[in-house]
């Protein structure tokens, strides 16, 4: 059967839904019932990053080298995860899905191993984040949100409440990653307020190109303010490295972040 211009490989349904798997040409795509891929895996390169938007979401190696305590929110394919444990063999990381049936999905067609690093919990994430931020258990080097269902953004995931716990997770040098749909225009500007007010306006953004995606990257207040010239040297270093459009990450950073650019980069 064919959906999406690909074969359909597996459909299962759970409360919220379609879960699909779809393959087009050697690429293995997860579906929420709807055209856009929530996850892609190139099969001949199951440990690469194929799709734009996560690439993008591994921007936050230009301001931290590696990550060693991270708190993922959203686990879908299980590929940054999986991408994650893979290049970093130190890094501990806490993944809070809210279905349980995508970790099933995650680890049957997409390879995301079984890990004593990999901790994977079901539950809210947005709930998750609020509770630990007043225990206090635990604090994350990075935080990392993709947490979208059919129709788009999870609506928990957003919020000057939500923000601040996450602020509260972090270390003192952390970082808070999150995947933003810049097309709403006016939830887009929402979030960027909450972000902002929140962070003391010590953010980026970074558009994916040709996607409707953002990848927003705010800073705790112990992160040093990082010289260009120093960025655009580790970006060729990263890019060789890791065979990511690094290069191209700095320059639309630098394009698409106005006054707010100073807060984080000098010149």
């Amino acid at each position: 059967m064919y959906k999406y211009d690909g074969l359909l490989v597996h459909q299962e349904y759970d409360e919220l839904g379609a879960i699909e798997i779809v393959e087009t040409d050697g690429v293995r795509a997860l579906h929420f019932g709807t055209h856009p891929r929530q996850s892609s895996m190139l099969l001949k390169a199951p440990n690469e990053l194929h799709s734009k938007y996560v690439r993008a979401m591994m921007a936050w190696l230009l301001f931290k080298e590696q990550p060693e305590n991270v708190l993922m929110i959203g686990v879908g394919g299980g590929l940054l995860s999986k991408y994650l444990l893979y290049q970093f063999p130190e890094c501990q990381i806490k993944a809070i899905e809210f279905r349980q049936a995508i970790v099933k999905i995650a680890r049957r067609f997409f390879a995301l191993p079984i890990d004593s690093r990999l901790k994977v919990k079901i539950g809210d994430g947005a709930h998750y984040i609020k509770q630990q931020s007043q225990q206090m258990s635990e604090q994350h080097d990075l935080i990392m949100i993709d947490a979208f269902d059919d129709e788009g953004m999870a609506d928990t995931m957003q919020g000057i409440n939500l923000f601040s716990a996450c602020k509260e997770l972090l270390t003192d040098e952390g970082l808070l990653v999150i995947n933003l749909w810049g097309t709403k225009n006016e939830l887009f500007r929402q979030l960027t307020w909450e972000m902002g007010t929140t962070f003391n306006w010590k953010l980026l953004f970074l558009p994916v190109r040709g996607r409707g995606n953002v990848i927003a990257i705010a800073f705790a207040e112990g992160v040093d303010i990082f010289s260009m010239k120093t960025l655009r040297a580790r970006a060729r270093q990263l890019d060789e490295q890791y065979q990511i459009e690094f290069i191209d990450f700095i320059k639309d950073i630098k394009r698409n972040n106005g006054s707010v650019l100073s807060r984080v980069i000098k010149a």
